[in-house]
């Protein structure tokens, strides 16, 4: 039996103001004539949607072109600055807030180091919001302009409840924490009542940004890595990120590699991220006998157990041409070499497991440590990966690093009030909530900027 239409005008005037401003943000300053094409709408529907926007000051001129012996066509595009977002990385050693306008250009930051273990509730609650009151105080931003915050976490996040985002960070002793519920509380002196408010898996946020605007231009299906502290991995299907019943898939950093092995900081032995992860591949060398000073940052011992295993490459004290200052000629440190090639072949092998289960044809390594360790490391990700997995599907996988660097989860982030605001058809009050929409392929000049730097 057929099931009724239940669309109103009021939703194709949605649809129709959503499509043109994807087409116009992801494909850069287009005319209203080729807009109708590009969009499937007629030029009366064309012109009522671009008035409408214009109007709000969502769209404005950028230039004209010369048309085929007609008259020269103005070109529009989204404004810059109709719309601000704000993305937020709680990660492994700092919490980063960044403020950007609509086509993501950072206009602010604030960056709040975590001290070891520092993974109070109250405490990251705190630093969030004297990171979101700082990015509005530097950039003297009014908060009613901003269009929403994005939240990226560890963990799984659960939002079947009526308190909105639960988070299970089982790895930094979060269980069952309403992170947005105790957001919204701390963050009610700083923004308007019934602000937008969205908080997602770190990795998932990086992977919808190296899918928006990174290396996942382009591709249905895809696995973005991050590789950090820990690791993780957002699967793309079909365009869509796979997220199973609670959000809570993908947690590839949990699957088991060493039946009894090494004890994960989940608690459980032998998972890919106690032989794969950043602090575990510091606490492996430490085993090996390096010497490092107590308290040593992670990233800071990470960046010395590169420049041990590779003194021609990196480290502190490279002169030009990567030689060290001192004119010295520095042999690699097998013990460092051989643990980065043990965390090479960890990698690679669960990889091989992501190639077996999803048949991807695009494997993305970022995070802070996986663009730390990836000029190094990455060839022979390739060849393990490559060795482990079935020969079909590994034949036709490409293995590459970020593009996006290491913003890439606050970006992410940020995408997440985008595309609501975008779902919405750009318009700022609530509504009725729209569907979410699948990642979309597309590159914005500033965030390529962003990465280059």
């Amino acid at each position: 039996m057929a099931m009724p239409n239940r669309r109103t005008v009021r939703d194709l005037r949605r649809d129709n103001r959503t499509a043109v401003l994807q087409r116009l943000y992801f494909d850069g300053p287009t005319s209203r004539q080729a807009l109708g094409p590009a969009t499937g709408l007629s030029s009366g529907s064309i012109s009522n949607v671009v008035t409408e926007l214009a109007a709000e000051g969502l769209l404005e001129d950028a230039g004209v072109v010369d048309s085929d012996g007609g008259r020269p066509r103005t070109l529009l595009r989204v404004t810059p600055d109709s719309g601000h977002l704000i993305g937020v990385d709680v990660g492994e050693t700092r919490v980063r807030v960044e403020l950007f306008d609509l086509v993501m250009s950072e206009l602010a930051r604030a960056e709040l180091t975590l001290a070891p273990g520092g993974y109070d509730v109250d405490h990251i609650v705190g630093l969030i919001r004297d990171g979101v009151a700082a990015v509005l105080r530097e950039a003297a931003l009014a908060p009613e302009r901003l269009l929403g915050i994005g939240v990226g976490v560890p963990g799984i996040v659960d939002r079947s409840g009526a308190e909105g985002a639960v988070v299970h960070g089982q790895t930094v002793g979060w269980d069952a924490v309403p992170l947005e519920a105790l957001l919204r509380t701390a963050l009610a002196d700083e923004l308007p009542a019934g602000f937008r408010l969205f908080v997602e898996n770190g990795a998932k946020t990086l992977g919808q940004a190296e899918m928006w605007f990174g290396g996942g231009r382009g591709a249905r299906d895809a696995v973005i890595v991050l590789f950090g502290s820990g690791v993780g991995a957002c699967i793309v299907s079909d365009g869509q990120i796979y997220g199973g019943a609670h959000s809570s898939a993908a947690e590839w950093g949990h699957t088991t590699v060493h039946v009894r092995g090494r004890r994960c900081r989940c608690g459980a032995p032998g998972c890919l991220e106690a032989y794969a992860g950043a602090e575990a591949l510091v606490a492996r060398w430490r085993e090996a006998g390096a010497a490092l000073p107590d308290g040593i940052e992670e990233e800071a011992a990470v960046s010395a157990l590169v420049a041990a295993a590779y003194p021609e490459g990196a480290g502190t004290d490279a002169g030009p041409g990567g030689k060290p200052a001192d004119g010295a000629r520095r042999s690699p440190d097998p013990v460092a070499r051989a643990v980065l090639d043990e965390t090479a072949e960890y990698l690679g092998a669960g990889l091989s497991d992501l190639i077996n289960l999803y048949n991807p044809e695009r494997i993305l390594v970022g995070g802070w440590a996986g663009l730390q360790l990836g000029p190094y490391i990455l060839e022979s990700v390739r060849a393990h990966a490559t060795a482990y997995a079935l020969r079909h599907p590994a034949e036709r996988v490409t293995i590459e690093l970020g593009r996006l660097g290491p913003d890439a989860v606050t970006v992410g982030a940020a995408t997440l009030p985008l595309a609501d605001f975008f779902a919405r058809g750009g318009h700022r009050a609530p509504g009725e909530e729209a569907p979410a929409l699948s990642p979309q392929p597309g590159w914005r000049a500033s965030v390529e900027e962003r990465a280059v730097r």
